[in-house]
């Protein structure tokens, strides 16, 4: 645990302070090392004006708890939420048997107004399903509960109707996936969430669906991070496929072949489809993303690009050293090259790849190449062997090494060049860093390579900056070969490519830019005093007009169509649908409380005898 911020575990009902943003992630910071995580260290670190809070989701009370990177004074608070059913199964049961208020409609009738909620926000429609979140699910607003419909025949009976063709499940194994869906949901929509201005979910799943939630019970803005398309990645992940394949909305009932991925892919896509409606703002890391994201129902109108960013003068010193680099090779002198390959060493980075790429270069000629592996080998240990493995059967033990976890930044200066041969990323944090060293990148054209490597960018003067290194398909070793030989065999290519990099980085992916950005889309989002004066304030997704110079965030604020759900409400919610006369502190604490001892009276019932209670009813 981090000593420098309040943490609230689950079972904790004990309020915590307003904030300006809360950042809601998936077992990542501060946590868990990575790219997104280091991404959110420094858009907090960067806009020491506002307050945060950390939103934590993880599976249960034996993950990581370690604060990796030294919580900022501006955190005041990391809420922990875990998802196991292990973890909320007490609470739970007292959930799926709390009938208060059913006497209002039949198991008929609520379960129709469910499904009939649910295909509608999966249309593109969510407000009849948020309102059945209102009425039955919210703490602070609800006055009966949803969840004991997983209990009732007519809900197994519209389960079953869903299935499609899949019949190699029975009737038991369906209620458990349903129940297991269930109780995802009601541990990260059935609670009151800390209170915010702004949710800044960084996944597109459990973390956008939390912050949905939130946003709603705070009268507060929902923005959406995607470092990577989720729901292609977990989907693919889930089906076995290739990560760089395309995931569509009807997926679900072209490649499943049992039931589980049926309803497991199904699960994923369609929560994609009601989420993305609801986010008031969405940044993606490369522009392809929006259109891939919308085929999986992203809204291009309120998307922009927003690139990760890197400090220039961390890499002083190593553009010093690369410079003594340079001259040597643009003068020809015979030298060993050195690449980096920074990268987990799992298959999704391609690792079998790269190995088959460096045999190709031996067996060309090239001897003067050498290939170091940075990055942990313990995260799929067989798959770690099967590359040693591999070596030593292409015979090239001298020109690869796997180096394990190391300090990149201090090592990259080391270097002539950078190579990944991923099959999927987002917009990797090592090939900035590589840019701002000058490395040239040999990579695969995947997520947002082409932007960082080849696209046309504007330069710091506003030129026009070609690439700064070359992308293949994935997977083809004898291109990436290639086109590592092409980083040896010309120092004027070498230079163009060296300069290039330094310029690509300097026009579009400065961490001042790219953090002023950010600090501007709170700001617009409702974050912070509205009366501070930037210097640019946020595209919003309503084209050039809506970017403009030294103005009132108040004032260009005014007219943003922003979510006020409660605000619009609260009007038609009769004297029993709202807890009026009271404070909203003490209405959470009253609701805590009748959760507390809807426990007590539980009386030991579980999940599992519900779902008994329901095959008995079937007959099965």
């Amino acid at each position: 645990m981090t000593p420098n911020v309040r943490i609230r575990l689950p079972g904790d009902d004990s309020e915590l302070e307003p904030v300006d943003v809360a950042i809601v992630m998936e077992s990542t910071y501060p946590f868990l090392k990575g790219g997104v995580s280091a991404v959110v260290h420094d858009i907090i670190t960067h806009n020491p004006e506002f307050t945060y809070g950390i939103i934590h989701i993880a599976w249960d009370s034996r993950s990581p708890q370690e604060d990796l990177y030294g919580v900022p004074d501006n955190v005041a608070w990391i809420d922990v939420i875990y998802l196991s059913l292990e973890e909320n199964h007490d609470d739970f049961s007292v959930a799926v048997h709390d009938r208060t208020g059913w006497g209002r409609g039949s198991d008929d009738e609520v379960a129709e107004r469910f499904v009939t909620a649910l295909r509608s926000a999966i249309a593109g429609e969510p407000d009849s399903l948020w309102e059945l979140w209102e009425d039955s699910v919210n703490p602070v607003t609800r006055t009966w509960r949803i969840w004991p419909v997983i209990r009732t025949r007519p809900m197994m009976e519209a389960a079953i109707g869903a299935m499609s063709d899949h019949d190699d499940a029975t009737v038991g194994d369906l209620f458990w996936t349903v129940r297991d869906f269930f109780s995802l949901a009601y541990a990260l929509i059935d609670r009151v969430h800390a209170p915010a201005k702004v949710y800044h979910a960084h996944t597109t799943g459990y973390a956008s669906l939390v912050a949905a939630v939130a946003a709603r019970q705070h009268d507060a803005a929902f923005l959406l991070t995607e470092h990577n398309l989720y729901i292609r990645d977990t989907v693919n992940t889930l089906l076995g496929r290739t990560m760089s394949l395309p995931v569509t909305r009807e997926i679900h009932l072209e490649l499943p072949t049992n039931t589980r991925d049926y309803l497991w892919t199904r699960w994923w896509i369609e929560m994609g489809a009601i989420l993305y409606p609801s986010a008031d703002h969405i940044t993606y890391l490369y522009p392809t993303a929006i259109d891939e994201a919308a085929v999986l129902g992203g809204d291009p109108t309120k998307s922009e690009v927003l690139p990760n960013g890197m400090r220039w003068e961390d890499f002083a010193e190593g553009r010093a050293i690369r410079e003594v680099a340079l001259a040597e090779i643009a003068a020809g002198t015979k030298r060993q090259w050195r690449f980096a390959c920074i990268a987990r060493v799992v298959p999704i980075k391609g690792i079998h790849e790269l190995l088959s790429a460096v045999s190709t270069l031996v067996s060309g000629g090239h001897e003067d190449i050498v290939v170091d592996i940075l990055g942990p080998t313990d995260h799929l240990p067989e798959y770690y062997e099967k590359c040693l493995d591999y070596v030593r059967e292409l015979g090239i033990g001298d020109y690869v090494n796997f180096e394990g976890t190391v300090n990149v930044r201090e090592r990259l200066h080391t270097y002539d060049g950078l190579v990944l041969a991923s099959f999927n990323e987002g917009q990797p944090i090592v090939v900035l860093e590589s840019m701002a060293c000058g490395l040239p990148i040999v990579g695969t054209d995947v997520g947002g390579m082409d932007e960082l490597v080849c696209l046309p960018l504007p330069g710091p003067d506003g030129e026009v900056v070609g690439p700064c290194g070359v992308l293949v398909s994935p997977g083809d070793t004898e291109a990436l070969a290639r086109g590592i030989a092409s980083v040896v065999e010309s120092g004027e290519l070498y230079k163009t490519w060296h300069l290039n990099a330094l310029a690509r980085l300097r026009g579009t992916f400065l961490m001042p830019t790219v953090m002023a950005r950010y600090n501007a889309i709170y700001r617009r989002l409702g974050a912070g005093s509205p009366d501070v004066v930037r210097d640019r304030t946020a595209d919003l997704g309503r084209g050039s007009e809506d970017i403009v110079d030294a103005t009132s965030i108040a004032e260009v604020g005014r007219d943003y169509p922003k979510r006020r759900w409660l605000r619009g409400r609260k009007e038609d919610w009769g004297q029993d649908r709202m807890l009026t006369g009271t404070h909203r502190s003490a209405a959470i604490r009253s609701c805590v409380k009748k959760v507390t001892w809807g426990v007590r009276d539980a009386g030991g019932a579980t999940a599992r005898a519900a779902g008994r209670a329901v095959l008995r009813v079937m007959g099965r």
